[in-house]
């Protein structure tokens, strides 16, 4: 009787062991699984974030660009709405704030009442710095946060690479000519960002 005992306490072991190796198993695979979606998710935080200020750069290079001598024949007032939606969160609020209404107040004083005293090639950071300021909640937090902001940066890039395009005369050209080289790369990088956000939106 002892011996039968023995073996069904030793059976009950056994399988108490062997439940519980295999909720540790369980456990050990969905920690990893975390971590691993995790990482990712954080690699894809990373990569939206460094193309938004590329995007940014790229745009606020190719506005130098056109107010220097490499004048182009882009209509490069586009950029303006195209960084209102990709500029970085932390430079957005804080020309949004007071820093940008002091700014904003001054270029429209100045226009207003020393017109002459105002610079042409301030038009149109003015413009940026006043979309900045007076925006809708709508449109500064809604659409910017979503793909419908991707969307419109996405259009307005590809209109720009095929105006560019144009006034090269044509594909080759753009990656030729002296100032053209500049102008594609700047323009291939507004294309990214927003191909990127819409894809990983969809997806």
């Amino acid at each position: 009787m002892g011996r039968v005992e023995y073996l069904a306490m030793k059976t009950e072991e056994e399988m108490t062991g062997n439940l519980i190796t295999a909720d540790l198993n369980e456990f050990v695979a969905a920690a990893k699984k975390l971590v691993k979606d995790a990482a990712m998710l954080g690699g894809l935080g990373f990569g939206t974030s460094f193309l938004q200020w590329a995007a940014s750069i790229s745009a606020i290079y190719l506005l130098i660009l056109d107010r220097t001598n490499w004048r182009t024949k882009m209509l490069t007032t586009l950029l303006v709405p195209y960084i209102f939606f990709t500029l970085p969160f932390v430079i957005f609020n804080f020309l949004r704030g007071d820093f940008g209404k002091w700014i904003a107040l001054i270029a429209v004083t100045i226009r207003l009442f020393c017109p002459k005293h105002f610079p042409d090639w301030l038009e149109i950071p003015g413009a940026l710095v006043l979309l900045l300021v007076v925006a809708p909640s709508l449109i500064a937090g809604t659409l910017r946060e979503s793909w419908v902001g991707a969307v419109i940066c996405l259009v307005i890039a590809c209109y720009l690479f095929h105006e560019h395009i144009k006034a090269s005369g044509g594909f080759k050209n753009s990656f030729t000519q002296k100032n053209g080289i500049s102008n594609t790369i700047g323009i291939v990088a507004l294309l990214v960002y927003p191909v990127w956000t819409i894809f990983f939106n969809i997806f």
